[in-house]
Parts: C-alpha cells; structure tokens; sequence
C-alpha cells in the first residue's frame, strides 16, 4: 500500500527508514515532500516496531 501518492513511496519503504527522523525519510524517499497529507502517517510508520522478515536502515547497515 502507498504511504505517499505523489511520490508513489510505499509503506514498506518508510518502514525501512524506522528509527530515523522524520526529515530523513523525507530525503531518502521524498515521501511528504508534495502535497504534504502523508505526514502523519509517515510518522506513524517509522514508530512502529518491524514485522517479521521486514530490516530496518540501521539493520541493512550493520
């Protein structure tokens, strides 16, 4: 399911990014940067603990 329809970013690529700041999802996938509606959804996925088989940034990068 899309989280951002203006950028066609999907929940799973902000549940990705959990664990950072808001304005890193923003960066790494654009996601809340069009009309802005997604915004609090987006922070709602990135504060929400991985579901199975899901790795988060920090994981991919250890």
């Amino acid at each position: 399911m899309y989280a951002c329809i203006c950028h066609a970013v999907t929940e799973q690529q902000v549940r990705a990014c959990a664990g950072q700041r808001l304005g890193e999802v923003v960066s790494a996938t654009r996601a809340g940067s069009g009309c802005g509606s997604c915004v609090r959804r987006l922070r709602s996925l990135i504060e929400q603990p991985a579901a199975p088989g899901e790795r988060r940034a920090a994981d991919r990068a250890a």
